[in-house]
């Protein structure tokens, strides 16, 4: 099951139509959907839980926790709405089109993608543009 929590204040919320994408994307995948959980925080709550679980002092957009058990997708996933909201006027994107992107990015790092490597970074994006294109809400 996918659920959605707001520590934070945010102006677009996902819906139920949203979690039947993620439900497709990790099925294309070859994977299972098990429980998911999307965390939506503002960049304070982010630095806490990134010194306390990977000792980076450093902002970022996103913390996956994989839970994965065999086929079996399933994890917590935190999502900064203050770099959504940053990285959407870097990049010249709405806040809803950022926002479902880093969405789908924790959803593929669940789903064995990394993106650590240039190589790696490219096959993330690749994913990313893909699962994009499924959503029709």
């Amino acid at each position: 099951m996918i659920t959605f929590e707001y520590i934070a204040d945010s102006s677009f919320k996902p819906t139920a139509q949203h979690k039947v994408w993620l439900h497709q994307v990790i099925r294309r995948e070859g994977r299972i959907p098990g429980d998911i959980s999307y965390i939506f925080c503002d960049d304070a709550y982010m630095i806490e839980q990134n010194v306390a679980f990977l000792n980076h002092d450093t902002y970022t957009d996103i913390i996956t926790f994989d839970e994965c058990v065999g086929n079996v997708v399933a994890g917590s996933i935190l999502i900064s709405l203050d770099r959504v909201e940053e990285n959407a006027g870097l990049f010249s994107k709405s806040f809803e089109n950022e926002f479902l992107r880093v969405l789908v990015h924790g959803t593929l790092h669940l789903c064995g993608y990394k993106d650590k490597t240039d190589e790696e970074a490219k096959t993330m994006r690749r994913k990313e543009d893909e699962s994009l294109a499924l959503l029709t809400v």
